[in-house]
């Protein structure tokens, strides 16, 4: 399915490479998945740098938002690193090669993974996280950001019942991880555990850092996965 490259790269940070190819990328959704096209319009034609900031807001203030999957899943640290270890088998086989910089649960690259599969094997993998994508763009929509409209468009490609909406009333209940108070409090608990990270490994890798993180903390407000959608 190339249109999940495409969407991919609409949820990626944005960068010069798909502001320079706009043209190409909306031949493609017009083509493809024209349900997109106008928030793929409106997306590109502004500029690089307000998306750039916004991207910011929404994507890495607090963690309900997160565009790495496993952090929506609620499971003890060691399952959650065996499921990168799984993860990066799946690419591997298929031929994708990985930037150490990038952890095997970021979406943009699990959907550059889905691309390159056959079409039965990639709406399987977007079936199997499903309840994710519905939790992160109902959130999204909750807070007014249009990309909730890119998970709604996952979703349907998955041929799963759920939508954005369909977890609207969780969301509504939760308390939002992104407000001022919420990230000071989470610098502070960082800041104890800044020094016993430090002792403990010099190792600075994605991979590391992902297992220092939650080896001790379970975050809120996850998704069990092993429920699937509405009966």
């Amino acid at each position: 399915m190339q249109i999940l490259k495409i969407i991919a790269l609409l949820i990626e940070y944005p960068d010069d490479a798909l502001w320079e190819s706009r043209d190409e990328a909306l031949s493609l959704i017009a083509q493809d998945a024209p349900v997109l096209l106008p928030f793929a319009r409106q997306h590109l034609g502004a500029a690089l740098l307000d998306k750039q900031a916004e991207w910011c807001e929404v994507f890495e203030r607090g963690r309900a938002t997160s565009l790495l999957l496993f952090e929506h899943v609620h499971a003890e640290s060691r399952d959650r690193g065996q499921a990168m270890v799984d993860l990066m088998g799946q690419y591997e086989k298929a031929g994708l090669q990985l930037d150490c910089r990038e952890l095997p649960d970021y979406l943009p690259l699990y959907l550059e993974y889905l691309s390159i599969v056959t079409d039965d094997e990639a709406r399987e993998g977007l079936q199997n996280v499903a309840p994710i994508l519905a939790l992160i763009g109902g959130r999204l929509k909750q807070r007014g950001v249009a990309h909730y409209q890119l998970f709604d468009a996952l979703l349907s490609l998955a041929g799963s019942r759920l939508t954005s909406d369909s977890v609207a009333k969780q969301v509504s209940g939760e308390k939002r991880d992104d407000t001022r108070q919420a990230l000071d409090a989470v610098w502070e608990e960082e800041q104890v555990k800044f020094i016993e990270d430090n002792a403990t490994s010099c190792d600075s890798s994605p991979m590391q850092q992902y297992q220092r993180r939650f080896s001790q903390d379970v975050a809120p407000q996850y998704v069990d996965v092993s429920a699937g959608g509405p009966k």
